[in-house]
């Protein structure tokens, strides 16, 4: 009690002096700069935990399944690697870059990117993360598969890989374009396709069985179309064009004019005669051709590449002339005669009267087709194309045999020499008969007298 009662007096002491007030004041002072910065760095503490525990709520919560959005930030051959914000990177294998078969990973993706992608696996024990691009990419795929199917809208594929019947091509989904789709030609050998890009439309989609179908020819068929129409609209007949030979076939040659097909008859490929369209082009030979005939009913333009060459028939007045001797080979025969070509699409004439100096029943005694003559040019006219020919004029004429005439017996005197001579004496010894010419005379127109009357009326 009594140290209680010191206590007191010796604060009332201190009271009295007037020491209290300034002690308080420093001590509050004091007491307000220590407290000053605490109060000023506690706001930014409680900021600070509350984004790391939002962020470690967020984590808490990545699971199998979960969207995701990240940036690539290394990219191996097998796999890459990506920051999704997560206490660990992320890894995405190769199989699940692209729905079709890759080769390295950078064919996918590159660093920098910013990917969408699905949770596949998370074990934050062993620290693994995979996660896959191409669910994502498939299930975007589908929806816009559909709508371009249902617009028929074009879209640009790269082809991934080149398989038996066809290409396959990455549009999200493993997308595959049958051989018979890709061009409007036939195509034997696709194995230069792979990388290239092609112009595609959807023809059809099956989401149960992962199947989508695409074709490039339909797009090339409707560009060939709009263009054929603009083309055929600009050609004229007797028009000069370049093309090149697209296909070849026992009648003759396609050759492009330009974005559409002529055909070149086999009769048109030359002057002279063409027995099959190799012998004068071939596929992918760049020519000039005549725009002979055009049909847009039916789309169809008959081209000529002869018409477009000196025609045989305008060198014929300055190589050949009338009376000169020819070589030719008999080209076909005739009842008439045989026709000699004495120039690539020249045939001349040779009349069945000037084959052979003999008579001949038919052309067949005398010659053979395939069989090389001799000719000699009789007449030329070249404004109605006819070569008159003449094989007999260029050999010599056999000698005509002798004829032996018969001698006859003057009148009057007897035939047979001797006999008549020996007849004459028989008579001469004959009373009855008159020698002379007068009885002679008179006796047989006594014998004969009444017969001759006859004729004579």
């Amino acid at each position: 009690m009594s140290e209680e009662v010191n206590v007191q007096n010796n604060e009332e002491e201190v009271k009295a002096n007037g020491e209290t007030p300034e002690v308080e004041a420093n001590e509050t002072q004091a007491s307000e700069a220590t407290e000053a910065p605490a109060a000023e760095e506690a706001p930014e503490v409680e900021v600070s935990q509350s984004e790391a525990e939002q962020a470690m709520s967020n984590v808490a919560k990545l699971k199998k399944g979960d969207s995701v959005k990240g940036k690539i930030v290394k990219v191996d051959e097998d796999q890459v690697f990506v920051d999704i914000g997560y206490k660990y990177d992320g890894v995405i294998p190769v199989r699940e870059l692209s729905s079709v078969q890759l080769d390295n990973a950078a064919q996918a993706v590159e660093v920098g990117q910013e990917v969408e992608l699905k949770v596949v696996t998370i074990d934050d024990g062993k620290e693994k993360l995979v996660l896959s691009k191409r669910i994502v990419d498939s299930e975007k795929a589908w929806d816009s598969l559909q709508a371009q199917l249902e617009s028929s809208e074009i879209l640009e594929a790269v082809v991934a890989e080149v398989v038996k019947g066809g290409l396959v091509v990455d549009v999200g989904v493993r997308g595959f374009v049958p051989a018979s789709m890709v061009e409007r030609h036939f195509v034997e050998d696709f194995s230069d396709y792979k990388g290239r890009t092609l112009r595609l439309r959807v023809k059809e989609i099956d989401r149960e069985k992962n199947k989508v179908i695409l074709s490039q020819k339909d797009v090339l068929d409707e560009e060939f179309e709009a263009g054929k129409k603009k083309i055929i609209e600009g050609l004229q007949v007797g028009q000069v064009l370049d093309g090149t030979v697209q296909r070849l076939t026992q009648f003759g040659a396609f050759v492009d004019i330009g974005g559409i097909d002529g055909l070149v008859h086999i009769s048109e490929m030359a002057w002279h005669h063409v027995e099959q369209p190799s012998e004068v082009v071939k596929e992918g030979d760049q020519v000039k051709v005549q725009v002979l005939k055009v049909d847009p009913a039916n789309d169809k333009i008959s081209l000529s590449i002869k018409a477009t060459l000196e025609g045989p028939w305008d060198k014929v007045d300055r190589e050949f002339a009338a009376g000169s001797i020819v070589t030719g080979t008999v080209k076909r025969l005739a009842a008439f005669g045989a026709f000699v070509e004495i120039a690539p699409g020249v045939e001349g004439l040779v009349h069945i009267s000037q084959i052979a100096h003999r008579h001949i029943a038919t052309p067949h005694e005398a010659l053979q087709e395939g069989q090389e003559v001799q000719a000699k040019i009789l007449e030329i006219n070249t404004a109605e194309k006819r070569v008159s020919l003449s094989i007999k004029e260029t050999e010599e004429a056999p000698e005509a045999p002798v004829k032996q005439e018969r001698e006859r017996p003057a009148r009057g005197s007897g035939g047979g020499g001797g006999s008549s001579a020996n007849h004459q004496k028989e008579i001469a010894g004959n009373e009855n008969v008159s020698l002379t010419n007068q009885g002679l005379s008179f006796t047989l127109a006594e014998r004969f007298g009444d017969k001759l009357s006859k004729f004579k009326k």
